[in-house]
């Protein structure tokens, strides 16, 4: 996400984490754990093993029981999510360990987000985008034997809470794993394909390390990971920023092209996202900032639709500068894990903020410009946008990728966001943990079936403190859980890499 991060922009990321599964107002489809949406609940799930009501439930705040909307199923509803500390808490019986799906039923007047935890352990967001009573919620909990509190809290707020239902989880089946090694650029390089065989080979078994720092494999973020774990991350997360144009005319010297054929030839995995700073001619606050939307005003779809041809000259100026640091790669026989126009649908930066469509036609342009003008050929595709609705294609993706910042010392696996994102397309993409806060719990991907291809750390205050002596911040992960997490037997470290220059490619 960037250095630059604001609280707000947290809280976004935050609410994107959550499992948004279609509710009875939604059209049915299916789904890749082996499961319809909740309008189908009758069809979908073995076994519901429980139903809650929500105004039987216990209160916190000003959530409170309240009647007098007649479709309610036993009556009465909960509501008064209105300030913080606002929550509905049931007390669910669980009959044998295993995974279950909890649907709740809720009404809004518009688009809301609210907590879900089940023991005090966040799970996700409670999505509720309809007037009338629908049918959401969070899919594959994992739930020991006897009694649990699953509470509903105040995040937007301004809910009607109708009940709870506890169903039996399908398994995910194995074809999930299963994804093909061919790359969308029938052109690809041999050390791209290699890589791609590399991580489709392994993908569904183990997980590859990974950090963000932007001085490269022996910085500083890597340092004191290693300090703590006494391992070196397989996948090194780089940023072309300081090459935009707009950078540059202040005098920004770009670095990141050297560190990456540095750990190349060190023998990790490199992979590239791009805080695109707009052109100067729309700044209109820090210069340095220019990539969020509240610092420009730039309008993408005028750009797209050829009512600003300048601005589209701009940014095709802005593509080259890219272009050319991606070439010296590719000369140097370097793949590229490359995750351009990042968290798009969150609206924060300015490629995301004219909507899905304009963000489309510029994620095609930019593949259409590197690959079929400027022949690289060494770029593994990474789409990041995080909302089906912003999918550019299965033509222009090969991997999937999800950024989340659940918050401090969160170990859960994120398995609903892992398989939302399983569901942008039906065409079996692998799915990576492109950008994260904390780090999860390998035991518990494994456990949950989240086999996310990689996790990848942000840089910053997420593992260094900000010292002028390099040491490890455990704001978000514990040392101890850090050690045990790279020590895991399902995660890669740069240690465990192959020569991924000789690697055989999958046929």
């Amino acid at each position: 996400m960037g250095k630059w991060r604001k609280t707000a922009v947290y809280l976004m990321v935050l609410a994107l984490f959550g499992s948004q599964l279609t509710g009875c107002g939604g059209e049915g489809k299916d789904r890749t754990d082996g499961t319809e949406s909740f309008e189908d609940a009758a069809d979908t799930y073995p076994e519901i093993i429980g139903t809650y009501e929500a105004e039987d439930a216990s209160f916190s705040g000003g959530a409170h029981g309240e009647t007098g909307r007649s479709e309610c199923s036993g009556g009465g509803y909960a509501t008064g999510f209105q300030n913080d500390g606002d929550a509905c808490s049931f007390t669910v019986e669980i009959p044998e360990n295993g995974f279950y799906d909890l649907i709740f039923s809720s009404s809004a007047g518009d688009h809301k987000e609210n907590y879900v935890t089940a023991d005090g352990e966040a799970l996700g967001n409670l999505v509720t985008d309809t007037k009338t009573f629908a049918e959401s919620g969070i899919s594959r909990v994992y739930l020991t034997a006897g009694e649990h509190e699953v509470t509903v809290s105040k995040f937007w707020g301004w809910i009607d809470l109708d009940y709870l239902k506890v169903a039996v989880s399908k398994p995910i089946p194995a074809s999930t794993y299963q994804v093909s090694a061919e790359l969308v650029n029938e052109n690809a390089t041999d050390n791209a394909k290699r890589l791609m065989s590399f991580l489709a080979d392994n993908y569904g078994t183990r997980i590859l390390s990974g950090q963000y720092c932007d001085t490269g494999i022996n910085g500083k973020e890597i340092r004191v990971v290693k300090e703590v774990t006494g391992k070196t991350p397989a996948v090194l997360g780089l940023d072309f920023m300081e090459y935009t144009p707009s950078f540059v005319e202040h005098g920004s010297k770009g670095r990141s092209t050297d560190l990456a054929l540095q750990c190349w030839e060190q023998g990790g995995i490199v992979t590239f996202c791009w805080h695109w700073n707009a052109p100067s001619k729309y700044l209109t606050g820090n210069w340095y900032s220019g990539f969020y939307a509240e610092y420009t005003n730039i309008d993408l779809a005028k750009i797209m639709n050829g009512q600003d041809e300048e601005g589209y000259e701009l940014l095709m100026a802005d593509i080259d500068a890219i272009a050319a640091q991606l070439q010296i790669l590719q000369e140097a026989g370097v793949p590229v894990l490359w995750r351009p126009l990042h968290e798009a649908s969150g609206g924060w930066f300015w490629w995301g903020a004219a909507g899905a469509e304009p963000y489309i036609q510029l994620y095609r342009l930019l593949y259409d410009r590197l690959t079929n003008e400027y022949g690289l050929n060494n770029l593994i595709w990474v789409w990041n946008g995080q909302n089906k609705d912003w999918y550019p294609g299965d033509e222009y993706v090969d991997i999937i990728g999800e950024d989340i910042y659940p918050g401090e010392r969160v170990y859960t696996s994120q398995i609903n966001k892992y398989l939302e994102a399983v569901e942008y397309t039906k065409a079996g993409k692998m799915v990576v943990l492109s950008e994260n806060g904390c780090v999860f719990d390998p035991e518990l991907a494994v456990r949950d079936g989240a086999m996310w291809g990689f996790w990848c750390t942000w840089s910053g205050e997420f593992v260094a403190k900000d010292t002028a002596v390099f040491a490890y911040s455990e704001q978000y992960t514990e040392a101890e859980a850090l050690k045990r997490f790279y020590e895991h037997e399902a995660v890669i470290t740069l240690d465990e890499l192959p020569d991924l220059k000789a690697y055989p490619i999958r046929k």
